[in-house]
């Protein structure tokens, strides 16, 4: 393993403990004569103004340390991109089933991860095209999901759905869900979805507030091709990836939902295992 030369930081913005353990970090990696490369939101932690933004930070970096919740965290896989970077995920929000280093364990985990002693969990994500006509309008990447939901004001939506060339079912729901394994304790989990171990090779297929109590979520294999098009009127639908609004949809507007070639990386604690994230978050076992 090649010495760790330089990291980045990206940080959610607004959270007061954040105030005390940005200084401390970059003091901490100064001490080891360590590159730091950090967001605005770590600058203005830092009391400096030389912060960059997201989409360029991850540039020369061997990790990215995360100090947030589950949704800086998606912030920070979307800047990373393609890129083969690991992230070091540290809980600053509520939930935080992805970010499951606590700031009590962030040294001693780096102290691991300088040394080369962490465990890397991979976790697969999901391409969505959207087609309108014969052409590809946009094109997304997705770690926990991708929605596509009625706007506000519409009726519910129709959303024809086929899993390769079989054809499931025409959803009347106000939404539906296709959610990776990591995405399985996301908003799918919310709408009644099952959890999903993140290393089984499937999509969860949830709908939202569905017209009927039979349409119950579907787990179909990530080899397959899901395609989805939507029957709502112009802009009565949309999509969005990550929780990210991506397009309003038009009638006949087709999205082909495939497994990603690309993974993300997650720095684990090397004792910290799925279930145990399970039972911490979910409190399962308690009265």
């Amino acid at each position: 393993m090649q010495p760790i030369k330089t990291v980045g930081i990206i940080s959610r913005s607004g959270i007061q403990r954040g105030e005390a353990l940005v200084p401390g970090l970059l003091h901490w990696l100064d001490e080891r004569d360590i590159e730091v490369r950090y967001d605005m939101e770590t600058a203005v932690y830092a009391g400096r103004a030389d912060g960059m933004p997201r989409e360029r930070l991850p540039e020369e970096c061997q990790f990215v340390i995360v100090l947030g919740g589950d949704g800086t965290l998606l912030s920070a896989a979307s800047a990373i991109g393609n890129r083969q970077i690991p992230l070091f995920a540290v809980n600053l929000g509520t939930l935080g089933f992805l970010t499951s280093i606590t700031p009590e364990e962030m040294y001693p985990e780096l102290e691991r991860a300088l040394l080369g002693e962490h465990r890397i969990g991979h976790r697969r994500m999901v391409q969505c095209t959207l087609v309108r006509g014969d052409r590809e309008i946009a094109s997304y990447l997705a770690l926990n999901d991708i929605v596509i939901s009625k706007a506000p004001d519409a009726p519910m939506i129709g959303l024809e759905t086929h899993v390769d060339n079989h054809f499931v079912c025409m959803y009347k729901a106000d939404g539906l869900i296709v959610a990776t394994p990591t995405g399985s304790t996301a908003y799918s989990l919310s709408a009644g979805g099952p959890i999903v171990f993140p290393t089984v090779q499937a999509f969860c297929l949830t709908p939202i507030c569905p017209h009927s109590l039979t349409f119950r979520p579907v787990i179909v294999p990530d080899s397959a091709s899901v395609q989805i098009i939507s029957h709502a009127a112009d802009d009565h639908a949309y999509l969005n990836a990550d929780g990210k609004l991506g397009e309003h949809l038009k009638r006949g507007d087709r999205l082909v939902l495939r497994r990603s070639a690309h993974t993300l990386s997650l720095i684990r604690p090397p004792r910290l295992l799925y279930f145990d994230v399970l039972r911490q978050k979910l409190k399962w076992g308690e009265r």
